[in-house]
């Protein structure tokens, strides 16, 4: 079978032999070195891939993708025609109308935050609320009925639980001739909770039904209508489409706009920490190079023979870079492997680390993710072995030039 002579020799030369069993031990190590760095940067890249899903899939389960909305504080003028309009749209999965203002609440201890009115049938199309009541059902936000149901961290600020009574009070005054301007005031019987699992939410949000919210806060109509997207990474092409088609009157905002910040934030940190755990993959690959270095000084009088016989220069060079290559090949293939399976075993690899120990490392009384999380991209493991690639490649090319500038008199002369 023919085979080319530089990797015929490269691979001769991976073979451990009496005379160079220290030079295999390197080899040896490098590679162990090399997939153990692969292995932990696909690790952790997996981990904050199931941070990011995590964090997106509750602050998207409670707000939407896309909001229509009209003038702050004021009714969406024809809004049956603006919500037509948007379920017209292919991208669309679901439209629900809504009101949402901000509110004073007061029990047993008083707080803020925002009171939102909803249809409890429609609510489902565009939020993912309903799946994450530890008490009671949305169904009870019937028109008329004045129940809220109170995220669970703000149920705890104020000290109600259900069948509690709650004061609500929004910024939609009203003249009175004894006590001038007051607020609109109504009490509220508690009748659910929710925990989204996002302190935003579970502390500073409220539930009722739209009738009723449009009655709190006098208004004639919903202030917006939350959208639910087919992909949601496509949100400002839809709000383009939806904005060009609805006129100026309506305003169409997207969760990039509402959460930007903090997703940017997220991606920012991912790109910083695969760039320093690529350092590491960096560190590892230096003992690829040490490795080649002494295995051209110890076949220094193999080189010179081999020129002697008419090996060119770039023939030299091309037997050592097949072993650098063969060695990181081989560290990526373990890390690889050894990253994608770690990276899937992961959740359940931590709870029995738990249940074992009795040390709980995300405790839900401190984190609201309580559970560490792991999403296995192949992008990331593609891009991690093709830069670990790289660095072995590049950690070859000195010591194979070095090889290949041996002069076979100089080599052989002590010979």
């Amino acid at each position: 079978m023919f085979r080319p002579l530089e990797l015929f020799i490269g691979l001769r030369y991976t073979r451990a032999k009496r005379r160079n069993q220290f030079i295999s031990f390197i080899s040896t190590v490098s590679i162990v070195c090399i997939a153990i760095s692969v292995t932990a940067l696909i690790t952790v890249m997996s981990v904050m891939n199931g941070f990011d899903d995590e964090l997106r899939s509750r602050i998207l389960g409670a707000i939407s993708h896309a909001t229509v909305s009209g003038m702050p504080g004021q009714a969406v003028e024809e809004w049956p025609r603006a919500v037509k309009i948007a379920e017209a749209n292919k991208h669309v999965k679901g439209a629900a109308p809504y009101v949402e203002s901000e509110a004073f609440f007061q029990a047993r201890r008083s707080t803020g935050g925002l009171i939102r009115g909803i249809e409890p049938a429609e609510e489902p199309k565009v939020s993912d609320i309903d799946q994450h009541m530890v008490e009671g059902k949305l169904g009870t936000l019937v028109p008329g009925s004045w129940n809220v149901v109170l995220g669970r961290e703000l149920a705890l600020q104020l000290g109600v639980s259900v069948g509690d009574k709650v004061i609500v009070a929004v910024p939609s005054f009203q003249s009175s001739p004894i006590t001038g301007s007051v607020p609109s005031l109504r009490t509220f019987t508690v009748s659910g909770v929710f925990e989204m699992g996002m302190q935003e939410f579970d502390s500073g949000l409220a539930l009722v039904n739209m009738t009723d919210a449009e009655r709190l806060n006098r208004l004639g109509g919903p202030t917006g209508i939350r959208l639910k997207l087919d992909d949601m990474f496509n949100a400002r092409e839809v709000a383009r489409e939806l904005a060009d088609q609805l006129g100026q009157v309506y305003r169409v905002d997207t969760w990039m706009d509402s959460h930007a910040n903090f997703f940017s934030a997220i991606s920012m940190e991912k790109k910083v920490m695969f760039i320093i755990l690529s350092l590491i993959i960096l560190v590892a690959v230096i003992n690829l190079i040490s490795m080649l270095m002494m295995l051209v000084t110890d076949k220094q009088a193999d080189i010179a023979i081999l020129r002697t016989l008419g090996s060119t220069p770039r023939s030299i060079m091309g037997m050592f870079m097949v072993q650098g290559v063969l060695v990181g090949f081989v560290g990526i293939g373990f890390g690889v492997t050894l990253g994608s399976l770690l990276s899937w075993k992961l959740p359940g690899i931590v709870k029995w680390i738990e249940h074992v120990t009795g040390v709980t490392f995300l405790s839900p009384d401190v984190y609201y993710i309580s559970e560490l999380p792991s999403k296995l991209d192949a992008g990331d493991v593609g891009w991690v072995a093709l830069i670990t690639f790289l660095f072995s490649l590049l950690a070859t090319l000195y010591p194979a030039w070095r090889a290949s500038r041996t002069q076979p008199a100089q080599a052989l002369r002590y010979e």
